[in-house]
């Protein structure tokens, strides 16, 4: 049986799901306030030609609209990708609680990998961090998603 966090990171799957179905990376958020999704939302960089519309960026505008209020305090986000330096640094500005990812991205992540900017006390805030959540099923669906695209490509 899962627990409300894994519940909550299948959700955002489901996210990265409707992300893939349309030609984006598949990355999903979702962000919960007193056990609500308050906001949800996929990579849309391709649909929009907006190089912000990331999942996390997305997700918080929709929390900020629902709370009427930038200050996301007592949210959690989860996320199927570790968050990259533009959505860590709205993660901090929007004073999110907690963040939860999946799969870690060697080439952008920046809640561990490459760097911790959630981690950084010279920050006004600093989130919890959760790293590696159900992170075989969010690194899945983006390992298929590259490997059809090399395919298509192909290499």
């Amino acid at each position: 049986m899962l627990d409300d966090n894994e519940r909550y990171m299948q959700a955002a799957l489901g996210e990265a799901q409707r992300a893939y179905d349309e030609g984006e990376v598949p990355v999903g958020c979702i962000i919960v306030h007193d056990g609500l999704i308050i906001g949800k939302a996929h990579n849309q960089r391709e649909t929009l030609q907006d190089p912000t519309a990331h999942a996390e960026v997305l997700a918080i505008t929709q929390a900020a609209n629902h709370l009427g209020s930038w200050r996301l305090e007592g949210a959690r986000l989860y996320v199927t990708l570790e968050p990259c330096p533009m959505c860590a640094g709205a993660i901090i500005l929007a004073r999110l609680e907690a963040v939860y990812f999946g799969a870690t991205d060697p080439k952008a992540g920046c809640c561990g990998t490459l760097m911790n900017l959630l981690g950084d006390s010279r920050f006004n805030h600093m989130p919890e961090l959760h790293a590696g959540l159900l992170a075989d099923e969010c690194g899945a669906i983006l390992t298929s998603f590259f490997r059809e695209i090399r395919q298509r490509r192909g290499n």
